[in-house]
């Protein structure tokens, strides 16, 4: 099919079906307002949108709208956002809100171009807050979309390298409806991409454009898109310390970059001897708790939890000493750390019985 045929059918097709089958009733769908859409938008990444639903509404509940995010301290924005994981992006958030306040009267751009050079708003999701909120005739191009595209030309080319995703973006743009369409096709390929295109296991035979798919047509459609750079990864051990007094334990935050940057974390030892070392002149009963793999992106990081209860009666002078020992933290009894931003390891760790 000539590109000039395929952009006259694919549209209205993918806007039917978003009509009849494509997913309603979901909380951020028909709001025009860009924060709400922001909002949704950023927290969808990487993330199912069975877990965002809840963390969405209460985000809306504490932060109706950006004006409350960005007067908010940053510990509060975590706070909320523990659990959901990728943290860049609650730091992000925080900051674009306080750039939209600062810099733009608390209004988001209604162009995706301006849009994309605020914190952590790339040029996918400023397409898809311009298309859903102003109608402009803007691409996105999140992983979804993507697959469904490259699928759909049969679009051979490597999506690592940044040439060749422009290429696809330029064919994207070919696509695009009138601009009264627009939400609903925004809508509809990433509904497409979630529930039909999938990354395995394609359901061809649901889809609307299955008789547009040059992949389809190929009979290999999971062979696109091709995208050969791999992340390389690498391994991490560490020693966690869960230090308790009576009921409370102690909590540093972390470092403003890095892993789960600005969190409350257990202090961090580069095995259990160290750990065991720094802590041999204190008396306490020793607990070795079972290990934990944390998977990141780029890295697995193995954490052997050891949970050292002191005694109860430990004077004031010696747990100044012990603080002073640990690093700058505080005390916190498991219910107030657990309503503070927390990595997940620690939030699972806090809950489990054989450690409680």
């Amino acid at each position: 099919m000539n590109p000039a045929d395929l952009a006259r059918a694919f549209a209205p097709q993918v806007l039917a079906w978003q009509r009849a089958h494509g997913r309603q009733g979901l909380p951020w769908q028909a709001v025009r307002d860009p924060y709400r859409v922001w909002l949704s938008e950023i927290m969808l990444q990487q993330t199912q949108v069975v877990t965002v639903v809840g963390y969405y509404a209460r985000f809306l509940e504490r932060f109706p709208n950006v004006h409350a995010l960005a007067a908010a301290p940053q510990a509060d924005v975590l706070a909320l956002w523990s659990g959901l994981g990728y943290y860049s992006r609650a730091r992000n958030l925080h900051r674009c809100a306080q750039t939209v306040v600062a810099q733009h009267g608390g209004e988001f751009p209604p162009d995706s171009a301006v849009l994309a050079t605020l914190p952590g708003i790339g040029r996918s999701t400023a397409a898809a807050i311009a298309a859903f909120c102003f109608d402009e005739r803007a691409a996105i191009l999140d992983g979804n979309v993507k697959r469904v595209l490259a699928r759909v030309l049969a679009y051979g080319e490597d999506l690592a390298a940044s040439r060749f995703e422009k290429t696809l973006l330029a064919q994207a743009q070919a696509l695009l409806p009138a601009a009264a369409d627009m939400p609903r096709y925004t809508q509809a390929m990433m509904d497409l991409g979630a529930t039909l295109c999938r990354l395995r296991e394609p359901l061809c035979g649901q889809c609307p454009v299955q008789g547009l798919c040059q992949g389809h047509a190929q009979g290999k459609p999971m062979a696109f898109p091709v995208k050969r750079r791999k992340i390389k990864r690498s391994v991490r051990h560490n020693a966690w310390l869960w230090v308790q007094r009576g009921d409370e334990l102690w909590l540093q935050q972390r470092p403003s970059s890095g892993v789960w940057a600005g969190l409350l974390s257990l202090p961090e030892f580069s095995d259990v001897p160290a750990l065991e070392a720094a802590m041999a002149p204190w008396p306490g009963e020793v607990t070795v708790g079972a290990p934990q793999t944390h998977v990141l992106t780029h890295l697995d990081w193995h954490l052997q939890p050891v949970l050292w209860r002191l005694p109860a009666r430990l004077g004031a002078a010696k747990c100044a000493a012990l603080e002073a020992l640990l690093g700058p933290g505080r005390w916190l009894t498991p219910e107030q750390a657990l309503a503070a931003g927390l990595p997940a390891p620690l939030r699972k760790l806090l809950l489990a019985p054989a450690l409680a």
